[in-house]
């Protein structure tokens, strides 16, 4: 099965590439470079919801061979002490924690305004399985606009999403373009810094970057013979 992986930057790209041996092919899309290896074609989208979703559609759209699965994957923030640095989470749920309004009596999800969606649920026993390969938690990550800077923000994130392991800005793009293209989405990430107020010394994007390609390397045989249809 075909794989395709859609991080926001370069250096995620290429640590997630790194657990494959390396680039064999390089191919130009719209926007973004596709860099493939074996069974996997990882690109570089952009940052945001809107970036991931316009790389991952263009890729799905372009495909020389269909997908079978498209995962977002990079480094984000943990919710301590759930997920402490430099450890891995696989998404449980997908969701969009600012999608929607603000109102006198606080914020309304977008599906409480009676439109839209603001969630992806991944295939569970592909969750668990990569979890269990990876050595990482399931749970549900948050997909925002804006990182998490403040205390009351993070309180308020977890109020309105209790078990929350992670947040990071990619994964409800990639899962809207792979839903209307049909494909089952995956999101992986590898935490850098904790959820609250921003202290860039204390980040390890290093650690993150590395367990993110350790992840790849250890969950490649689940990923790559992964079949919906017996699940």
């Amino acid at each position: 099965m075909c794989v395709l992986v859609v991080t926001a930057v370069p250096v995620e790209r290429d640590a997630v590439t790194r657990a494959f041996g390396g680039t064999e092919e390089t191919l130009t899309l719209p926007g973004a470079e596709l860099h493939r290896s074996g069974a996997f074609d990882v690109l570089a989208g952009g940052a945001g919801p809107a970036a991931a979703a316009a790389a991952a559609a263009f890729a799905l759209a372009s495909a020389q061979h269909p997908y079978g699965l498209v995962v977002s994957a990079g480094i984000g923030g943990g919710f301590a002490p759930a997920a402490p640095l430099g450890s891995l989470v696989v998404a449980s749920d997908i969701v969009a924690a600012d999608l929607g309004a603000e109102t006198p009596d606080g914020f309304l999800p977008v599906t409480a305004l009676g439109f839209g969606r603001d969630r992806f649920t991944p295939p569970p026993a592909l969750v668990r399985e990569v979890a269990s390969a990876a050595g990482g938690a399931p749970g549900p990550v948050l997909t925002v606009s804006t990182v998490t800077g403040t205390a009351a923000r993070t309180a308020a994130l977890l109020a309105a999403h209790p078990g929350a392991l992670a947040e990071a800005m990619e994964g409800f793009g990639v899962a809207e373009a792979a839903e209307r293209a049909g494909v089952p989405a995956l999101e992986v990430r590898a935490v850098s810094n904790t959820v609250g107020p921003r202290d860039r010394a204390s980040w390890r994007i290093g650690d993150a970057l590395a367990a993110l390609t350790a992840a790849f390397g250890k969950s490649a045989p689940v990923l790559e013979g992964w079949n919906r249809h017996d699940h």
